[in-house]
């Protein structure tokens, strides 16, 4: 039976350069084209991490060197990234439906996440972005413009952002009617571009929403039977890279609140995919959330592989 499918594929999937991306979207098409030939409605979400780093750390270099007359402001470089993957996606994936005669538009929609202006996240920005910098350097560009500057890893000074929570999809609406129409959906592309609602208008703000929760949020807005979290494991695991090393077919959120007690999954990998599909899983009887790898999506979908996040 076919089913309205969310996938979110990882930003380090697509690559760190154009012509690498362009190369590895051709291979990403075709476990999705699967599905969408299978009969289901297919709705792709991304990460972006290394292109918008990639966007943001060209902008300032152009600027440092007084080469454009200003850096890009974070929304836009999120923006930005939007439009350059979902070209990739969609031309990889309407070549893909061409070659096995399958008539169906794709379409990527720049998509607007609201976040609320009072989130705790603001407080205490975490999300490193863009270029190292030295300590003397860094400091003059937050005393400059701001930002809020750290010491990542021993590999330099970084501008961190907040990662708040998304509450609504702004551009719900005009997903749903490209659904309708049997369109092929690439939207909430790197978490989509965080904005907050001031005085009844939107106004994007310099942060990074998780693709995963994003992911989840677009699932249970679009009325979603799967929301399909793409990760470098075939299956979450419990233990994970030691001796007693298990995989989990199926995990129920009472269970995930319990490994996540035990530390089970690490913050800033794992950790976010399962809330992420514990969420979806959650928000109304039926929902199934599914972790895998991308060329396992349709075995996990048919109950064969992966981890099902279930009630």
């Amino acid at each position: 039976m076919s089913k309205r499918i969310v996938i979110a594929l990882g930003g380090n999937a697509l690559g760190n350069t154009p012509y690498e991306q362009l190369e590895l979207v051709r291979k990403t098409a075709k476990p999705i084209v699967d599905l969408i030939e299978a009969g289901n409605e297919v709705i792709i979400a991304h990460g972006n991490g290394p292109q918008v780093g990639m966007i943001n750390l060209g902008m300032s270099t152009a600027a440092e060197a007084k080469a454009i007359k200003s850096d890009m402001p974070f929304p836009e470089c999120g923006a930005m990234s939007q439009g350059y993957i979902g070209y990739h996606l969609q031309n990889a994936i309407g070549n893909e439906l061409a070659a096995r005669g399958v008539d169906k538009d794709v379409a990527t929609v720049v998509t607007q996440v609201l976040v609320d202006a009072a989130d705790p996240a603001f407080q205490h920005p975490t999300k490193p972005v863009g270029a190292f910098y030295d300590k003397e350097t860094a400091d003059r560009i937050a005393a400059e413009k701001g930002y809020t500057m750290v010491e990542d890893a021993g590999r330099g000074y970084r501008q961190v952002v907040p990662s708040p929570k998304p509450i609504d999809v702004i551009e719900k609406n005009t997903v749903r009617a490209l659904l309708k129409a049997g369109t092929v959906v690439i939207t909430v592309g790197g978490g989509g571009i965080p904005v907050v609602r001031k005085d009844g208008k939107l106004f994007g703000t310099p942060a990074v929403i998780d693709k995963d929760f994003a992911s989840a949020k677009l699932a249970e807005l679009v009325d979603a039977d799967m929301l399909i979290i793409l990760t470098a494991v075939e299956k979450v695991a419990i233990n994970f890279g030691k001796p007693d090393q298990k995989g989990l077919d199926v995990l129920t959120p009472d269970d995930a609140r319990k490994y996540i007690e035990e530390k089970q999954f690490a913050p800033g990998s794992m950790l976010p995919k399962v809330q992420a599909a514990m969420g979806f899983a959650e928000s109304k009887p039926g929902r199934v959330a599914l972790i895998t790898l991308l060329d396992k999506a349709k075995e996990g979908i048919e109950g064969k592989t992966g981890t099902r996040v279930q009630m």
